[in-house]
């Protein structure tokens, strides 16, 4: 039996597989949980990132406002589904109580760290990279140093130091819609300084993910290894397709890929997935677990219109994934 490492979350969202379900992973009936015009300035809600907090649940949403210009938004929940979205956004001050607020702000992940919540981001620095920020309350916003040069995307901070050092994984890119890309691994003595970078994945063989992937939700400690969720990128006549699988990193180097689903776990099938927006697509960004259950929800964004729950469960998973492994060349080993 696979453990979850963490709290447990009896409140979290959860729906029994529906009668006849094969899939390691389905949706919930009640898909999607938001998307248009939720606020006064936002036109989509989608790529955003939950956790839970004081008996219920926050979130730091990308909202798309009306200018089409991307910012965050934070959000509260009582049951992880039904959602209150702020129509202020976010106000940051760096950590001389100076105004520094992005240009831009988009596809959030959201972390408990060291008792305090962190939010990575992609942000505007002379091109897209990854901003940093951290917050006790939702009230009030410390955005730290970028964390590296454009050009980076998918920045996924670990939930707790590995060998006494702050981890992160992100997806190196370029200024455009990023036609290639891998999975890499970067630590911090501080959260400022980042290096002695790895490569962890590799885009593959397998045409699901075989243009890109990136990190998806903040990896989950399990007594296996770090379960990661991620998207792989198929390029079609039709365009790009966001696909979702999972992989388990080393717990003591998750530079590691220990297995990684062969097959994708989620694809764009439903209406709501297929069309609107941008279609094709489907990109976790975060999870609510229970350690008791072993129970996953996995939300994410569906055609940069709307946010998504899925559901599945950790022995169902890593069993599927350990029957139905394929590790591309140097996943098993620390790349450098």
């Amino acid at each position: 039996m696979v453990k979850i490492i963490g709290r447990e979350l009896p409140n979290m969202p959860w729906e029994d597989a529906p009668a006849g379900c094969t899939d390691v992973m389905w949706r919930h009936s009640g898909n999607p949980i938001m998307g248009w015009n939720e606020t006064h300035s936002c036109a989509r809600v989608y790529n955003s990132a939950v956790i839970p907090y004081k008996g219920g649940f926050k979130g730091i949403f990308r909202a798309d406002h009306k200018d089409g210009i991307p910012r965050l938004h934070v959000g509260s929940s009582l049951d992880g589904l039904k959602w209150e979205i702020e129509d202020k956004v976010i106000e940051w001050r760096d950590e001389q109580g100076r105004e520094y607020n992005p240009g831009y702000a988009y596809d959030p992940r959201l972390v408990e760290l060291d008792a305090k919540y962190y939010i990575v981001w992609c942000t505007d620095f002379g091109g897209p990279t990854l901003g940093l920020g951290v917050t006790e309350d939702f009230e009030h916003f410390t955005r730290l140093e970028n964390v590296f040069i454009p050009f980076n995307r998918n920045g996924v901070l670990f939930p707790r130091k590995i060998n006494g050092k702050y981890m992160m994984l992100s997806r190196p890119s370029d200024s455009g819609h990023t036609p290639f890309g891998d999975i890499f691994i970067s630590e911090s003595p501080d959260l400022t300084y980042w290096g002695r970078h790895r490569r962890v994945m590799t885009s593959g063989d397998t045409w699901w993910q075989g243009k890109k992937i990136g990190a998806g939700a903040v990896p989950i400690e399990t007594s296996e290894g770090w379960l990661l969720f991620y998207h792989g990128v198929n390029g079609t006549c039709n365009g790009f397709v966001y696909s979702i699988g999972a992989a388990l990193l080393d717990l003591d180097n998750p530079a590691k890929v220990l297995y990684r689903t062969r097959d994708y776990l989620m694809t764009p099938q439903m209406p709501y997935e297929v069309s609107v927006f941008v279609p094709n697509v489907t990109f976790p960004c975060a999870t609510l677990q229970d350690a008791a259950t072993g129970r996953i929800a996995v939300y994410y964004g569906a055609a940069d219109t709307c946010l998504g729950v899925a559901y599945t469960d950790v022995d169902r998973l890593v069993k599927y994934m350990k029957d139905n492994s394929y590790l591309l060349a140097t996943d098993d080993e620390e790349f450098r």
